[in-house]
């Protein structure tokens, strides 16, 4: 049966632009359609920089009817809206405060292949968050259906006034032109190992493919609207009826993530570090609760271009976590020595890359994580920095 294949590249224009989505679809077009679909033949739909969130529905419904395998290829960018904080494909015409007008919400991406036979829907993403996005994914997952594989990567904001490109994507395709595709599990292994050191914090998307549905077809689909009418400007005046309701408590996350879109660092740092030390009082150092404002303390020097501090909260949490029994193959564990592990990589200070190096490498010792390679990295970048004079 023939396959179907969309190419969806999406980025703001403009200064709220972190990578450049579009770059890839090149790379992608020049793969033949029945590789990209791993099918005898293929029909490809591409999508570059859109403008409308209705017209990528549009199409996004186009290719969920299509009765055959279905390959979606997502390059762009992870924004939330400001009022619901619900993850975002980041359009053409999207700033920060338009995310919920200009921006395709994410959801619309798992109900409309919800009714898709399980096995016969592949995502391959790669994503690069913005700041608060960011932040929303330490206690959240990209929810993109129980029925749909999904691999690829979600990375960190880039450095300021850098313009990230799709690593993890143009990989992809890279190995796709040689002509051949792989079982998509091994597709997305090949191309995590050929990423170097600045991947080691992305966060990994690794959903297997649904068991393959039984001969008979597919589900009728009913039409699927979004919950509320999404208007295309922002509303004018006074909120719509309905949507005003008593104060709530204000979410510290919030006023956090303003600090830093304000460039008040050292604020949102010490309002994480108030409710840490709380926490550590309430529950103890080792509990979840203190836990994860000491990795939101660790994000935050992130977004301060403090690598260092970063890394070093990082390397702290992952210590902490294995002295409190964790086990050096929990997720939470390989997380945090990953995270350092590429905050290690933006280290530009000989002295704190050595000492903070020395730490590393004795925590890759006990935990490798799931790429393989990665002590050897850290032992390599070592032996360099103890060749390079001051």
């Amino acid at each position: 049966m023939p396959g179907t294949v969309l190419l969806l590249a999406a980025s703001p224009v403009g200064k709220s632009r972190l990578v450049d989505a579009a770059s890839v679809l090149p790379v992608l077009a020049a793969v033949p359609p029945a590789v990209l679909s791993g099918t005898d033949t293929a029909n490809v739909v591409e999508l570059a920089d859109p403008l409308e969130p209705q017209a990528v529905l549009t199409r996004l419904r186009a290719v969920a009817a299509t009765p055959g395998p279905l390959t979606v290829f997502i390059a762009g960018q992870l924004a939330l809206d400001r009022r619901q904080h619900l993850p975002h494909l980041a359009l053409a015409r999207t700033t920060p405060a338009t995310v919920r007008y200009t921006a395709l919400p994410w959801q619309w991406i798992r109900e409309e292949f919800r009714l898709r036979s399980p096995g016969s829907t592949t995502l391959l993403v790669d994503l690069h968050a913005d700041a608060e996005a960011w932040g929303w994914l330490r206690t959240h997952a990209l929810d993109s259906g129980r029925n749909n594989a999904v691999f690829g990567r979600i990375a960190p904001p880039p450095s300021r006034r850098t313009v990230a490109v799709p690593a993890y994507m143009k990989t992809i395709a890279t190995i796709l032109r040689s002509g051949w595709r792989p079982p998509v599990e091994q597709l997305h292994q090949q191309a995590f190992g050929r990423l170097g050191p600045d991947a080691y914090g992305d966060v990994v998307l690794t959903v297997p493919p649904a068991p393959v549905a039984v001969p008979g077809g597919f589900a009728p689909r009913p039409p699927y609207r979004p919950e509320q009418p999404r208007p295309q400007t922002p509303p004018q005046g006074a909120p719509p009826a309905g949507l005003v309701g008593p104060p709530q408590p204000q979410d510290p996350h919030v006023q956090i993530t303003a600090a830093v879109q304000a460039g008040r660092h050292q604020d949102a740092d010490a309002l994480a570090l108030t409710h840490e030390q709380a926490a550590s009082r309430a529950h103890g150092v080792a509990s979840e609760q203190a836990l994860h404002w000491s990795e939101v303390r660790a994000d935050l020097a992130m977004f301060a271009r403090d690598s260092a501090r970063s890394c070093r909260i990082w390397l702290t949490v992952a210590e902490t976590r294995l002295t409190a029994g964790q086990s050096p193959d929990a997720p939470t564990v390989e997380k945090a020595v990953d995270r350092a592990h590429h905050q290690w990589g933006q280290v530009r200070d000989k002295t704190q890359a050595q000492e903070l190096g020395a730490l590393l490498a004795q925590l890759r010792a006990r935990v490798p994580g799931r790429r393989p390679g990665a002590l050897e990295n850290v032992q390599k970048q070592l032996r360099e920095l103890q060749a390079t004079p001051f």
